[in-house]
């Protein structure tokens, strides 16, 4: 009995220094490394980045003499840096967004230390994503995996570079799947607790296989480093939008037409579900596809094309995933009972311009730091107008931004001219000249004002 004893306690000991034992990534690292890259980006600097470089100067005007600073030219470049990998043997490779927005250049360089100008073929904001090409061919090529099949416990490996430190590797495990970060719906992020930091932006995250299943975009944390909480966007979501930007330079979204929120405990009683599951139906918009195939406000989305849905995330995720024209069918709960609705999508408005068009719209007219889409019917009704565009962001010490333009604001007016949807928008911004106020009219919620924009 007492041998059995020990028999069995030296047999769990040994399983449990079996389970407790680190991945080996070596061999993995060494394949893959060749594939990754350093991303080093030159960027402008913001007004507002001048003129914190300029406060010494600023001291001086005011206390003279008695302050001694010493003389230097204020740098108008700022340098960053990221992680890329090639997705091709012809030199075409995926970033983050945010490591190469505003750049006037950028370079990587290759784990034999060559470096090679980079161009920025297209960038999508909306997920993060940008595609660079490099002149050349014969590149290593990664693979990537099914993001379907990975699963919340499995071993995972990054390779960027935290802080400037080239191709470091790090490790952790997949924490949970399809989760959105502050209300953001456009990707349904892969959490993890591998090591990620500052300038492993745009780096593969893969799996076990060598294949990568996404891409390193951003971190929680409340220092500005790694605290356990990292995300990456699924590689497939990445792909798409790298295909459109690839052919067209921009991305095409695809509209329903519909708020949505989660099931909860109570819904899931009030709607006799079993559990709660589902997305329900809080309102439609006026024409959208939504209500021309008769969705109502109250529907409770049980599956899409088929696929049963437990959370608004994943329906979210195959509606961004879907094309513009493209039918789907939605079987829905309503009045107690189930139904198959078919809907065809539209075309959402246009968030992501293509970059020729931008760099044509840019040498028109003064760059205002801000982008806009078109207002959908929606929007147009509870405002109560007939046309405008909506500020989605504005870029700080930007033109805009000196306005006390704000994001969320409606713009009907520029000067004398109605502004009825992005292209209007454009023609009336080509025609302001520097040195001038314009004057511009905005809704901002719900009343109307009129901002001075000083255009430098």
């Amino acid at each position: 009995m007492q041998k059995g004893l020990y028999a069995a306690v030296f047999t769990a000991a040994a399983v449990q220094a079996h389970a407790a034992a680190p991945v080996d990534f070596s061999n993995l690292v060494e394949q893959v490394s060749p594939a990754v890259v350093s991303v080093n980006v030159v960027k402008k600097l913001s007004q507002e980045e001048l003129l914190q470089q300029q406060v010494p100067e600023i001291l001086k005007r005011f206390f003279g003499n008695q302050v001694i600073i010493p003389q230097q030219q204020v740098p108008q470049e700022k340098t960053a840096y990221g992680s890329a990998f090639f997705i091709s043997k012809d030199g075409y490779l995926l970033t983050n967004h945010h490591v190469v927005e505003d750049a006037t250049k950028v370079t990587i360089v290759l784990n034999d230390r060559r470096e090679i100008d980079a161009k920025v073929v297209g960038s999508d904001e909306r997920t993060d994503v940008a595609l660079l090409k490099v002149t050349g061919s014969g590149f290593p090529e990664l693979r990537t995996g099914n993001v379907g099949q990975l699963k919340v416990g499995e071993p995972v490996l990054a390779i960027g570079s935290p802080f400037g430190f080239d191709y470091s590797a790090s490790a952790g495990i997949v924490s949970a799947k399809m989760r959105n970060m502050m209300g953001e719906t456009s990707v349904p992020f892969i959490q993890t607790d591998v090591a990620l930091n500052p300038g492993n932006s745009g780096g593969p995250l893969f799996n076990q296989r060598g294949e990568v299943v996404g891409v390193n975009s951003r971190i929680f944390s409340g220092t500005g480093g790694y605290m356990g909480l990292s995300f990456s966007i699924p590689i497939d979501v990445a792909m798409d939008v790298a295909d459109q930007l690839k052919k067209h330079g921009k991305v095409t979204r695809a509209y329903l037409g519909v708020s949505l929120q989660d099931i909860d405990r109570n819904l899931a009683e009030s709607y006799k579900l079993a559990k709660p599951e589902g997305s329900l139906i809080t309102q439609v918009a006026p024409s959208s596809p939504a209500a021309k195939a008769g969705f109502k406000s109250g529907d409770v989305i049980l599956k899409f094309n088929g696929t049963p849905i437990s959370r608004t995330s994943e329906l979210l995720n195959y509606l961004n995933r879907a094309v513009p024209n493209q039918s789907i069918q939605l079987e829905v709960l309503r009045d107690d009972s189930r139904r198959n609705i078919s809907a065809t999508l539209d075309t959402a408005p246009d968030d992501t311009p293509a970059k020729a068009d931008a760099e044509q719209q840019q040498s028109k007219g003064p760059i205002l730091g801000v982008s806009i889409r078109d207002l959908n019917a929606a929007e147009l009704k509870q405002l109560d107008t007939k046309g405008g565009v909506l500020i989605q962001d504005v870029r700080r010490g930007g033109i805009a931004s000196q306005a006390r333009i704000l994001p969320g604001d409606v713009v009907t007016q520029i000067n004398n001219k109605a502004i009825g949807n992005t292209k209007d928008f454009i023609a009336a911004v080509s025609d302001l000249k520097k040195n001038t106020v314009a004057r511009v009219t905005i809704i901002r919620e719900g009343q109307r004002a009129i901002v001075g924009m000083r255009i430098e």
